[in-house]
């Protein structure tokens, strides 16, 4: 059965969707002038991923996610930490694109699986902006010559799989339709997928969705969205999937240019009970709250942020030009933590000038242990 909008109710509607309006606009024109825009913008990156994962009943530590991104994991990583790491790499790779690549035939592609791996977020321009930028894996390697790597090593295998098969005297077909059988999709896994999902059918109609409602205002717009993603059950193991494309949206409409929501963060504050319930006036209701959360959170998080910026600076007078204090300090306000490692690696220094750095500022010590410490700001 096709997912049905039906009747809204404006006079419930009309309110919340204007604060949430309201609230996300505020946002957006702040950090269109801040200068502790890109570290908010990273900072938000980590925090939606966590918080996606607590959506789904698991916890991962921002502190894991942190050093795991760093690639200085300090224990194994739990398969809940590559999914966090995973939402994290799609939010970068969503905001260093253009603002319509997501949403667009080769974004939607790739963000959902069909078009490949998805690829590494590419390196931002000055401006947070990376849409001519080819993306760039975490080890320094291009996407286009992994892809190339790939076909050549799955030529390489197909050649040697054919002559093992001649030379054991079995009936071999035609090339061509050796190469055809290939490019067909594997069959899944009846152990890990049901089968009967049919998540090409369910994308094609949450997609239709984004059509049917061109002419709703934006928030509402991002909403119905939201709980038709919800409702359909889109993907079977990528419903963290669902936010960051309607975050995609807030951002191509020009309501959220300048970030990428945190949707997540929003609908981690509303009760489960309201996203789940019963009638569809009042599930809709709480993805708006959901999206006016999320600003407000994004509010408070810039204006903390900024104070805490302030307030670093002030221990920068009288310094050396040469100090490493200011590239700290852009550390610090670009991560929800920071270890001795993570200072060493950015700044070029040794173990205890990390320490004496993070000693002037005066950081948090978020840990509280003797070993694998780590700071943030307060």
């Amino acid at each position: 059965m096709a997912y049905d909008i039906g009747l809204l109710s404006l006079e419930t509607l009309i309110g919340p969707v204007a604060r949430a309006t309201e609230a996300l606009a505020r946002l957006d024109e702040r950090l269109a002038r801040s200068p502790v825009r890109e570290g908010f913008v990273e900072r938000q990156h980590f925090a939606d991923a966590a918080a996606a994962l607590w959506l789904e009943g698991e916890l991962v530590h921002l502190e894991d996610l942190v050093l795991h991104d760093a690639h200085m994991d300090i224990r194994t990583p739990t398969h809940e930490l590559t999914r966090a790491h995973a939402v994290l790499r799609a939010r970068r790779q969503i905001f260093s694109r253009a603002p319509d690549w997501a949403l667009g035939r080769e974004g939607f592609l790739a963000l959902t699986g069909r078009g490949g791996a998805m690829p590494a977020s590419g390196q931002k321009g000055p401006e947070g902006e990376g849409a001519g930028a080819s993306p760039v894996e975490a080890d320094g390697r291009d996407d286009g010559e992994d892809d190339l790597l790939a076909e050549e090593f799955a030529e390489i295998d197909a050649v040697l799989a054919r002559s093992s098969k001649i030379l054991s005297g079995a009936d071999v077909s035609a090339r061509k339709e050796e190469t055809s059988r290939r490019d067909r999709p594997e069959p899944q896994n009846g152990l890990i997928y049901d089968l009967d999902w049919n998540e090409e059918e369910r994308l094609a109609e949450w997609q239709d969705m984004i059509a049917r409602t061109r002419d709703l205002p934006v928030v509402l717009r991002g909403a119905v969205l939201l709980e038709a993603w919800s409702d359909i059950e889109v993907l079977q193991h990528g419903a963290w999937l669902g936010p960051l494309l309607v975050a995609a949206l807030l951002r191509q409409e020009g309501l959220a240019g300048n970030h990428l929501a945190s949707l997540h963060i929003g609908a981690k504050k509303i009760p489960r009970e309201r996203r789940r319930a019963r009638y569809h006036s009042d599930r809709l209701l709480a993805f708006v709250d959901a999206i006016h959360d999320a600003a407000l959170a994004g509010l408070k998080e810039h204006d903390r942020l900024t104070i805490a910026k302030n307030q670093m600076e002030r221990r920068l007078k009288q310094r050396r030009v040469s100090s490493n204090l200011p590239g700290l300090i852009e550390i610090v306000l670009s991560r929800p933590l920071v270890s001795t490692g993570m200072i060493q690696d950015r700044l070029k220094v040794t173990k205890q000038g990390a320490l004496n750095l993070v000693s002037e500022l005066g950081l948090r010590e978020m840990t509280g242990r003797g070993r694998f410490r780590a700071w943030g700001v307060i």
